[in-house]
Parts: structure tokens; sequence; C-alpha cells
């Protein structure tokens, strides 16, 4: 039975099975063989594009109760996008992007048209 990895992208060199919407849909993915044979398929790292500048940006100030994926929603249509407005603002954890009410986030201008 084959494993759950193995799909249509398995035959395409460096191919994801990430959709094109998603935060790694150009990572690499690699392989590590185990001491045992056994093939284990990874995502390398994502490099972190360069931070907007604030002309490339509009701001939003966070209200309490967002979420990191409401404003995915509400700036890019889909609430999986969050990802873009994380990479827009230095932070390790999405949660941090709205955990302050007041807080001001850089919302790359891909995301313009719907806030």
């Amino acid at each position: 039975m084959p494993e759950p990895y193995e799909n249509v992208y398995d035959g395409i060199p460096g191919a994801g099975p990430y959709p094109r919407t998603s935060r790694y849909a150009d990572a690499e993915i690699a392989v590590h063989t185990r001491a045992d044979g056994t093939e284990v398929r990874y995502a390398r790292h994502r490099i972190l594009p360069p931070l907007p500048g604030r002309e490339d940006t509009a701001t939003h100030t966070v209200t309490a109760g967002e979420r990191p994926d409401l404003l995915g929603r509400r700036y890019f249509g889909d609430p999986e996008q969050w990802w873009r407005i994380a990479d827009a603002n230095p932070v390790l954890d999405p949660r941090e992007l709205t955990a302050e009410p007041g807080r001001a986030l850089g919302v790359p201008e891909e995301g313009f048209g719907l806030g």
C-alpha cells in the first residue's frame, strides 16, 4: 500500500505537495534515507522574503478578538493566507500578530483591495 505522501508530485523533482497558495508552495522537497533504508520526505527550510517597505504595505491596527486567520480572510479573501501578513511583520509565532490590541501591522499590497 502506498504511503500517504506518494502522489502525483513524486515523479517531479523538487515539486511539492502544497497548494500554490501555501507558504510552502515553492519549498523544495528533500528525501532523507534512514539507516534501515526507509525514505522520509520533508520540506526544506523556507527562506523568508525581505520585509516589504512602507510603500508596499497598508497599516492595520489590531482590535480585541482578532485572529490571524480573520485577517487573512479580510485582506486576501482566504483565511489560510494569514501567513502573508506574518511574513510582512517580524514575528516568530503568528499569534503574536493579534495578541496585543492597538498593534500596527503591515499588510502586503496584494491584500489592499479587500480590507
